[in-house]
């Protein structure tokens, strides 16, 4: 099982600078930026990516692994 965490930071001379709970060295990031161009997805794909985002605003996190599989299943 993959434990997730959630964080938000900042690009400052070019390093991401996470606010919150550090992580530790080494360990592997996913990252989403609000500011880059937009990107195309099924509407399947951008409802379950919704959801999803929602579910974490609220603190219930699903193991990255299950997203994973979902997210492959419905493309």
């Amino acid at each position: 099982m993959t434990n997730m965490k959630i964080a938000t930071g900042t690009v400052t001379d070019g390093t991401i600078v996470v606010e919150g709970q550090p992580f530790s060295e080494g360990e592997k990031v996913t990252v989403l930026s609000y500011d880059t161009a937009p990107f195309r997805v099924l509407p399947e794909q951008k409802r379950v990516l919704l959801e999803s985002m929602a579910q974490a605003d609220r603190g219930e996190l699903v193991d990255a692994d299950d997203l994973l599989a979902e997210l492959d299943e419905s493309i």
